[in-house]
């Protein structure tokens, strides 16, 4: 008995530590967001052409109550997601044979760097020519975003696995397929996580310019719209809205970064 208790008495000062660091953030995340919406605020009210956030708020209130809101959030987030996953999907098999296989970075890298060089947004006249003006071409600029961010990653992950653990590897017999599954995939899922949340930042970053792609419904859109009008609360309800999905998809990477990596020390 006595053993038992000393062996998870260390677990329970670790996790102790944890939880007071994870409620000083939490405490520091609502000070922080409270602060932001007190700046806001006095800046609508000292004269900035701003609205506060109670014009915000009814705003909000007609566009959810007409139904307009979940209309445009459905309509944005699947584009987003859609083209987010198949970036990813594309972009995870591409780093990797790109680190693993000198041939094949030779013949694909130029083709990653010079496309990043290119902002997805200068596509947009292409997409529109070639695929023309219904959802193929939103879906493929956001996808282009995504598949550039999350393919470096990926590369970067394999090159800077550790030597050593690939030596020591082979040295007890692993063949390709096991030193590829249980070494390089696992040393590079930091890497790939951190792309992926790179890519869903600028998945969003451009859905607003790929809706103006003959678009009826979306986010961008219905802020674009607004722009005609100067119907800012419409705006505000617009950034604030992709701001809060982004957010929630990203904490949701990060959780997964946190359970898929938790052999990593972290400060």
């Amino acid at each position: 008995m006595t053993i038992l208790a000393d062996t998870a008495a260390p677990a329970v000062q670790k996790k102790a530590p944890r939880r007071r660091v994870r409620t000083r953030m939490l405490v520091l995340n609502a000070v922080s967001v409270v602060a932001g919406v007190g700046v806001w605020w006095g800046l609508a009210t000292s004269g900035v052409d701003l609205p506060t956030p109670p014009e915000v708020l009814k705003r909000y209130g007609e566009l959810i109550t007409d139904g307009t809101l979940f209309d445009d959030i459905v309509a944005s987030l699947t584009r987003v997601l859609i083209g987010f996953v198949l970036g990813v999907a594309v972009a995870v098999p591409v780093g990797f044979l790109m680190g693993w296989y000198g041939t094949v970075r030779g013949l694909v890298e130029p083709w990653v760097q010079f496309f990043r060089t290119i902002p997805p947004l200068a596509i947009i006249p292409l997409a529109i020519v070639l695929m023309g003006i219904g959802e193929t071409p939103k879906i493929f600029v956001i996808f282009l975003a995504s598949f550039l961010a999350c393919v470096i990653s990926t590369f970067q992950g394999v090159v800077n696995v550790d030597r050593t653990l690939i030596n020591a590897a082979r040295v007890l017999g692993a063949n390709d397929r096991v030193l590829f599954t249980r070494v390089v995939v696992p040393a590079s899922t930091p890497f790939i996580l951190v792309g992926m949340r790179v890519g869903l930042g600028s998945s969003w970053a451009t859905l607003v310019a790929a809706e103006l792609i003959a678009a009826q419904q979306g986010l961008g859109y219905r802020m674009q719209s607004a722009q005609l009008y100067y119907d800012l609360p419409t705006i505000f309800v617009g950034l604030i809205t992709i701001g809060v999905l982004g957010l929630i998809m990203d904490r949701l990477l990060l959780l997964a970064e946190t359970k898929l990596t938790n052999w990593q020390e972290r400060r």
